[in-house]
């Protein structure tokens, strides 16, 4: 009986991490699929973002994100939260933010006054996934 269940588990662990490397591998490529949408696509704002990329993020994970950043040959670069001040000053966590990959190379914080989708003044950490990755997404 032992046995059987310990097998019934490993299985069940296998599974559920080949499930979760093939959910995270498929973010690596643009587009990223469901429930991620094209920012561009949503709102004012251009295809490419120097600096930051041609972005995904999940509507219902907003304002923080993750916002999906792509570089021009649809190669998965960085992962950027938009974390509002406000929102950080008067106590909100943002906890348990998705990753588009577990790879990150460096980390850039800045202060953003507003843009559409998070008008408010907020912070982008980006969490860049390679070392070439900041380059690609600046032009």
């Amino acid at each position: 009986m032992f046995r059987t269940t310990l097998t019934i588990s490993t299985l069940m662990v296998a599974l559920g991490t080949a499930s979760y490397a093939e959910d995270a591998t498929a973010l690596h490529q643009s587009p990223p699929g469901d429930p991620y949408v094209q920012v561009s696509d949503v709102l004012p704002l251009p295809e490419f973002l120097p600096g930051m990329g041609t972005l995904f993020v999940n509507p219902q994970t907003l304002p923080a994100g993750p916002f999906l950043a792509y570089d021009h040959d649809g190669k998965l670069s960085a992962t950027i939260y938009m974390t509002p001040l406000e929102d950080l000053q008067n106590g909100t966590s943002f906890d348990n933010l998705g990753l588009g990959s577990e790879a990150v190379k460096a980390v850039d914080i800045y202060y953003n006054a507003g843009h559409p989708g998070v008008e408010k003044p907020h912070a982008h950490i980006a969490l860049f996934h390679d070392d070439g990755a900041k380059e690609r997404l600046a032009k």
